[in-house]
C-alpha cells in the first residue's frame, strides 16, 4: 500500500534547528518503512496541535507554518506515498481521503476554525491506532 521510500516532513519547534535536522535525518536512515509511515502519522498530528496552540495564541505565521506542515505531510508524505497500483482499494480509499484532509485543512486556515482540525485529527487517528498495531507484523526476523 505505502511505497518504502517515504520523505518525512516532521519535527518540534523546540529543539534547536540544527538538532533537529541531525536527528530527524539519523531517524530517517535508521528506520523502517512502517517507521517512516508512523513518523508521518505522529508528525501531522504534532502540527494539528501547534496549529490549534497558534489560532488561540491568534499567531498568524505561527498558524500558517503549522498548517503548512500539516498539509505537506498529508499530500507529500502519506499521499505521495501510497502505491495505487499495488494498494487497491484500501490504497485508493486513502487517497481520497487523504485529499478531503487536505482540503479541510485549507478551510480550517481560511475560517480559524478549530472544529476543522478536530475533525482531521478524528479522521488520522484510528489510522495510526491500526498503523501501529501493525507493527509487529511487519518487523523482520533477525538474520
Amino acid at each position: 500500500m505505502y511505497s518504502s521510500a517515504m520523505p518525512s516532513p516532521f519535527g518540534r519547534t523546540q529543539v534547536p534547528l540544527a538538532y533537529r535536522k541531525m536527528a530527524a535525518e539519523t531517524a530517517i536512515v535508521d528506520a523502517s518503512p512502517h517507521r517512516l509511515v508512523a513518523m508521518l502519522f505522529e508528525g501531522f498530528l504534532d502540527a494539528l496541535a501547534e496549529t490549534r496552540g497558534a489560532m488561540r495564541q491568534r499567531d498568524i505565521e505561527r498558524k500558517g507554518r503549522a498548517l503548512n506542515r500539516a498539509t505537506r505531510i498529508v499530500e507529500e508524505g502519506l499521499r505521495a506515498g501510497l502505491d495505487l497500483r499495488v494498494g487497491g482499494r484500501l490504497a485508493s480509499d486513502l487517497d481520497r481521503l487523504y485529499g478531503y484532509i487536505g482540503t479541510r485543512l485549507m478551510q480550517a486556515n481560511l475560517r480559524n476554525d478549530e472544529a476543522i482540525l478536530d475533525e482531521c485529527q478524528r479522521l488520522v487517528q484510528p489510522l495510526r491506532e491500526a498503523w501501529d498495531a501493525i507493527a509487529p507484523a511487519t518487523r523482520q526476523p533477525n538474520a
